[in-house]
Formats: structure tokens, sequence, C-alpha cells
């Protein structure tokens, strides 16, 4: 125990595991606990992934050797897939597993009609990154908030005193640059939802840089938004004393010596810390992490932020060890100062600048040393000749000063592969054992599982007898007893109460032992037993009756800036929210609106860090008709403001796409808990959305039928990572006040890069999307609000658009004359999909 009173046990290593193989290796390397996703529920839909009925195999497994397994359930769940993910909730209570990850709080609904007590823990992918969002949860009973990444140790540290529930951090793998769960990226360009675990990494592609139209020259950086990976691995004394409770390592699509090692390497770390002799990670075992995977190693934000530090640009993808640079070629290799060893059969790849071209590489057939011919490793700092396989390079294509990397090392895979691919237990576990006896009766043990704290009792089947010459003694039975290699266990006490001289044949000493050794080992995998109720999942569902009127079609506008408003106002508006970057423009909105007798809605920034209230508490003085919330924290400000003071008048809820509102008990959860109005999810496809608004109370519904897609949405700051010479807000010099940049894609598109109070970014699509074609149908389940989203449109375009929609919506032209006049894609959230059943 250390002097905050934590101890070891306290603390939980949490592995990744897209496989057996990995799980193997997690375990064998000292994991307390392992994460793995089953079938299409789970947010790494590539990686192999397990089948629903291995789930008890996999259970079995995992508490035989005391280690927990948790389930990923971290995606949004669409309202035609809600009896699938209630037979795999039913399956992992069966199964025992020891809490389920989650992201969707509709799920989370559903689990608690299923389970009062089912362990819950809050995914990444729901945005926690407060106090309040913890607190927002706790109506649910979760056991365990998985914090974004982009907390540093301090707001860590606030959120656990404050309030007061287990935190899992990320503190090795992969970054992803936006905020997760508030990704629509890759759904955007290609129909595969990061909200859906289909990722397609549209962070790790090259991008220009476009400052007020123009392309800014940035040498080799084109990888604007690819961050490195992530290695906490010496920052584990702050992490523990900041309160975090469980180390999550990234890494399902990862391979099994990948595990191997980051969690071999992570215990160490633990244990050395808890030995109280901790010392910074060696030199050899960071290479060996960076050896199995590493775009270059980053603290992320832990220390806070540093847009320098988190992004290098000049490529996306893991580079392995740093070698050094090419000084010379030669006829058959190159020389070069190595900075760690290397050795023949070892992998590189040679890196002239441009990833994005084939790269030579291969294997390091021989080494020289002054002309000497190398048999073992060569060392850190030596010059050596590097001759590679004969086949694996064309000199011809290297130049003097390419960056060599070390990609590969098969003597460290081999022994990474060792450590799980063994016939012997990956662990062992002490016995005590308590044996008593006198002549004339049976001898009786008792065998207690220290660590499940079961006992087992076994008696021998003879009676014993007075021993003529060497009577059974305690060292015998030690011996005896204590041979248990080959098991799980290992003994660690022999109470031993024998009256007299007592004796019973070996082999019942044996027959003894190898019962108890069954029994126990039959103890250790019981899975935990919880409550299970049965549930119709549909039986929440609102229940439309046949004449539900159809309310008059309202069109709402979303504007950025304050001629968006005049014009949306001339226009005929009269509900108009205001979404702007600085909060001291909000007061110039209001009175316009306010003025032209209208009603509006200030927008809350999507992030909600500890200490941000003020944000809200500055709205809340505005007096506005309504507030659109775009995260569970600053919700749960709002509504306890509205607890605190129930005589005064509060603005009207909204809640914002951004909540991932993807089925209707999500609606559900969201308008009990106090919002007046929700917006559904952009994740929907029209087919969804159909799905979603006829189990839903859509009299309190908004559906966004226009805008520009917000798709990453990030803590990196682009303006200040290459339009400043600083690392953060207190020292950039604000460039986006003056000027306005966006990333120009491979083909040529330019999606403009906005930046909220809290500096956090957001990319948004070049091109808007409309989902005019389907306002009839969204008007004939009980939809009559709908709103439309303005960027960076001038007030002629907001006119046009707005005079389009109400036009529409009065029936005078189609939907389609809307998006064809419009020039914008003809899509509403990720692809079209496909309205078969909305006649």
């Amino acid at each position: 125990m250390n002097e905050q009173g934590i101890r070891r046990e306290d603390v939980e290593l949490l592995a990744p595991a897209g496989d057996w193989d990995c799980m193997r290796a997690a375990v064998a390397n000292g994991a307390d606990a392992v994460f793995f996703g089953v079938e299409k529920f789970n947010a790494r839909a590539r990686a192999n992934n397990f089948r629903m009925d291995e789930l008890p195999e996999i259970m079995a497994f995992l508490h035989s050797y005391g280690v927990k397994g948790f389930l990923t359930f971290n995606i949004l769940v669409f309202e035609n897939e809600l009896a699938d993910a209630k037979e795999l909730i039913d399956a992992c209570v069966d199964a025992g597993v020891d809490a389920v990850i989650v992201q969707d709080l509709g799920l989370v609904k559903m689990i608690r009609e299923i389970s009062p007590d089912f362990p819950i823990h809050g995914s990444t992918q729901m945005t926690i990154t407060s106090p309040e969002a913890v607190e927002f949860t706790k109506p649910w009973g979760m056991e365990r908030v998985v914090l974004g990444r982009e907390n540093n140790l301090k707001q860590i540290r606030t959120i656990g005193d404050q309030a007061r529930l287990p935190m899992e951090v990320f503190v090795h793998g992969a970054l992803c640059v936006s905020y997760s769960g508030q990704c629509l990226t890759s759904e955007m360009w290609g129909g595969r939802s990061a909200n859906r675990g289909e990722c397609a990494q549209a962070c790790r592609l090259p991008y220009d840089l476009m400052v007020d139209g123009e392309v800014k020259p940035m040498g080799d950086v084109t990888y604007l938004l690819s961050p490195k990976d992530l290695a906490a691995i010496d920052l584990m004394p702050e992490l523990i004393e900041a309160g975090v409770t469980s180390f999550k390592i990234e890494g399902r699509l990862k391979s099994p010596e990948y595990v191997a090692n980051v969690v071999g390497k992570y215990r160490k770390a633990i244990d050395r810390y808890f030995d109280g002799n901790w010392s910074p990670t060696s030199k050899e075992d960071i290479r060996e992490l960076q050896q199995s995977f590493s775009r270059g190693f980053t603290h992320g934000f832990l220390e806070g932020t540093n847009n320098k530090k988190l992004v290098d640009g000049t490529f996306p993808k893991s580079r392995g060890v740093y070698m050094g640079t090419v000084e010379q070629i030669l006829r058959d290799g190159v020389v070069c100062r190595i900075h760690a060893p290397l050795k023949r059969g070892d992998g590189i790849v040679f890196d002239a600048g441009d990833p994005t071209k084939k790269e030579e590489g291969g294997r390091v057939y021989d080494l020289r040393r002054k002309g000497v011919k190398l048999e073992g490793e060569a060392g850190e700092g030596w010059i050596v000749d590097i001759v590679p396989g004969r086949n694996d390079v064309d000199l011809r294509r290297l130049h003097v000063g390419d960056r060599i990397w070390k990609t590969n090392d098969p003597a460290l895979d081999k022994a990474l592969r060792q450590s799980y691919e063994t016939e012997k237990p990956y662990r062992v576990f002490p016995v005590q054992v308590k044996v008593e006896g006198r002549v004339g009766e049976p001898l009786s043990t008792w065998w207690t599982d220290v660590q499940k704290n079961v006992t087992v009792r076994v008696d021998s089947e003879l009676l014993l007898e007075t021993a003529q010459k060497r009577p059974m003694d305690a060292a015998l039975l030690e011996e005896q007893f204590g041979r248990l290699g080959g098991t799980v266990f290992q003994l660690e006490a022999l109470e031993s109460q024998l009256e007299g001289d007592v004796i019973v044949p070996m082999r019942e000493l044996n027959s003894i032992r190898r019962q108890a050794v069954e029994l126990l080992a039959g103890e250790r995998p019981k899975p935990p037993v919880y409550v299970k109720r049965a549930v119709e999942v549909y039986g929440d569902a609102f229940r439309r009756g046949a004449s539900s009127p159809h309310g008059e079609a309202e069109l709402t506008a979303l504007c950025r800036s304050l001629p968006q408003v005049q014009a949306a106002l001339e226009a005929g508006v009269r509900n108009i929210y205001a979404d702007f970057e600085f909060i001291k423009q909000f007061p110039a909105a209001v009175d316009a609106v306010r003025a032209a007798g209208a009603s509006i809605a200030l927008a809350t920034p999507r992030i909600h860090m500890p200490g941000e209230n003020g944000y809200h508490a500055n709205i809340l003085r505005l007096e506005p008709d309504a507030v659109l919330v775009r995260n569970t924290g600053a919700l749960y400000y709002y509504l306890k403001r509205r607890m605190e003071q129930p005589d005064a008048v509060h603005p009207r809820l909204i809640g914002d796409f951004s909540l991932n509102i993807a089925n209707h008990k999500a609606v559900e959860l969201f308008l009990d808990s106090g919002l007046d109005t929700v917006t559904p999810s952009y994740d929907l496809n029209i087919q969804q959305m159909v799905d979603l608004l006829e189990h839903s109370d859509t009299s309190r519904m908004e559906v966004v039928i226009h805008q520009h897609l917000p798709m990453f949405h990030t803590e990196h700051c682009v303006y200040c990572t290459f339009m400043s010479e600083g690392t953060d807000y207190t020292n950039c010099g604000r460039p986006c006040e003056e000027h306005r940049a966006s990333l120009q894609d491979r083909i040529g598109m330019s999606h403009p890069v906005r930046v909220d109070e809290g500096c956090r970014n957001t990319v948004y699509n070049a091109v808007e999307q409309s989902g005019a074609e389907y306002l009839n149908n969204f008007r004939e389940l009980g939809v009559s609000s709908f709103r439309v989203e303005f960027l960076e449109e001038t007030p002629e375009q907001v006119a046009e658009v707005i005079s389009l929609y109400t036009r529409a919506l009065r029936g005078e032209i189609s939907g389609t004359q809307v998006w064809k006049s419009l020039k914008a894609t003809n899509q509403l959230g990720v692809t079209r999909g496909q309205l078969v059943n909305a006649k």
C-alpha cells in the first residue's frame, strides 16, 4: 500500500483481446481483466471477434485464472437491432460476464430493465469528460466510467474527487484525433460509422492546409490529423495517485505478440510502484514497446494540451524503432550509425519522407563493423554496414539522409509467443491446507483457495492406523500435498493436527490431493449470478393513435454568425439557434432575435470539461428561450439548476444530435431525464430514422433536414499546431480570430475547420446534406419541427435555403427540387439507406 492508501488490488490492468491467442497472451502476461467483442455489436467490427456461443467458454477460462472479462458493446444500437441486442445481453448475464462496456444510453436503459445488478461500464464513446457527465449516469447504477482520452491528470483527479465513481483511463495504444463518440467522418465519406465500430481512419489520410482559401506550404507535413500513439508507462505513479482504478490498453486489432509485450511491460511498471521501488521504464523496454507498434510515442493529453507534441505529421502508420539515417550507400548495403541494437534477420524499412510511395525494406542479411562481418548483435552507437537481403531492397532507390526504422524483431516475437504458447498454467494461486486425524477415523483435510476464498473438504477412504515405523508428520504431508505442478495451485501453508502416531497409505494422500485439486479447480470458473427478468423490447415503444394530429410544420434555423441570424429572421424563421465561436457574440444575437419578436436558443459546446460551468452560467444570464444541449455534462448542469430553483423561469432544453440518440429507449431516457425536445443522431440513415420515429413520441422530436455534417470534433487545434509557434491557447496568438482554415482532401474538397470557446476544432464536410426528399415521410410520422443548419453561407444563401424548405413544407415544390436547387448531397446522416416502407 502507498501513502494514499491505494492498494495493489485496487488497481486493474485491462488488456484487449481480438481472438483466443490475444486472450491467452493477456492472461499469461499479467492482465487483471480483458475486454473483448462478439460479432457485430462492438466498436471493432474488423477484429476477428468471438461468437456469442463462446461466452461461457471465454468466461470459464478467464475466471479459472482469476481474470475478469468485460464485453464491449460500445456502439449505437438501431431500432431494428434491439431484439438482437437483448439476446446478447441475456447471454452475457447467463455466462457471468463481469461487465458490459456500453455507449448507447438506450441500451443502458434496456439492460437495467433486464437486470438491476448486472454491471455496466460507461464507454469512452459516451464522451464522459466531466464530473457532471458522470453524475448524469448515476440513476442507472453504472459501476465505472471510461473517461475521454482528452482528460488530463488534474481533470482526472477532479472527476474522481467530485463524482466518486471508479475511473478507467487509456494508457497505451492508438489515439483517436476526434473525441470518441463524436466522430462522423468515416460514415460521411464511406458509410462506415465509427459509432458502429467501422472506423475507416480518415484521420490517417493526407490533407493540405488551406488558410483563407490558399494552400499553405507545409513541406513533408501532410498527415495533419494523425496522432502519435499513447504510451503513459512512465506516468504510472501520477495516474495511480490521481485515482485511476483501471489502466486500459488499446488494441483489439493488434497481434497477440503486441498484447503480450504491452501487458507484460505495464504489469512490471504497476508492480514496481507498489513494491516501493519505482523507477522509470528502461530504454530497452521502451524500444520493445515501440517495436510491437508505434507511430511515435506521446503522453497524449495526460500532461495537458500540447498541440506540437501530439501530431508528427510526416507518416500515418506504425514505424517501429528508429535506427538512424543512411550516411553512405555501398555496393551491397548502407552505412549507418545505429541508435538501437540490430541483428541479422531483423526487419527494416527505408523512409524517404513520402509514405504514399512504395518504400524499400526487408530483412537484414548481414552486418559488418569496420569491414568485419558481425555474428552477434550490433550495439547502440556503432557505425555499421547494413546489408539487406539481395532481393529485398533496390539500393538505387535509396538516398543519403533516408531514415531507417527497425520494423520487426523475430527474436522478440519468439520470446513473446513463448509466454503464452506453453503447456504450463499461466498463473498459480496459493492454497492453504488444514489436516486432522486420529487412529480409527478417516484423515480429514480442508483445502482453501485463498484468492477465491473457497474451501473444500476431502476425507481419506481408508481409516488411519497406528504407525509401526515412521508416523506421518507435517513435513511428509507438505511434501505429498505440495506436489501441485501442472495445476493452477501452489501450497502456501499447511496446518496439521494429528493425534498419536498415525499413518495412511501414500496412494491415499495422492488421491486426496487429486480430488481436492479437482474440486477447487471446478469452483474457480463458476460465474457470478445476476438477477435476470423477461423483457419485451418494444413494450415501452410509443403508441401513435391512428388520427395523430399533424402539428403545423415549423422550420428552425441554426446560425453561426450575426448576418445569418438577421437573414433568417427576415426570411420569416421564428425559432433561431445561435451557435457562435465565441460567447461574447451571443448578446447581439439575443437582442436581434428579441427585437424581431422571435425565440432564441443558445448552443452549448459539444464537450464539457471540469471547471467549464461558467460558460453555462453565462448562457443562463442571457435568459434565452431555449438551450441546445450537446452533452450529458451540460445537461446535468441545467437539470440541476431547474431542481435548485423550482420557481424560476428556465429555458427549454433541446437535446442535440451529439447525444447519439439512435433508438426509442434513448429517446425516452432523455425525455424522462428532463429534455423537452430531442434530435436524433446523425448516424441514422433514412430507414433507421423512420424505424426510430415509428416507435417514439415525435411531437417532442426535431429532425435536422439540412446541414454540413460536423465530422471530426477534436481537442487537437489545427490553428495552433500549424499556424502558430505556440503549444496551446495561452501562447498561440489566436490565429483563429484572424483567419479561416480548412483541410483539403485528396479529391480537392475543402472542409472548413471552426473553433469553439474551448479551442476545440470541428472539421465540417465541404458539401451540405439535405433530407428534403423525406419531409413528407417525417410529417406523416408526426414530426413538425425541422432544422436547417448554416456554416459559412452568405445572407443571400441563407434566404434561398429557407425559402426552398419553407415552400417544400407547404407542398409547393418537391423535396427533390430542393436538393437539386441547392446542389446538396441527397442524404440524411450516414447514407441514404432504403426507404422501403415509407409509402
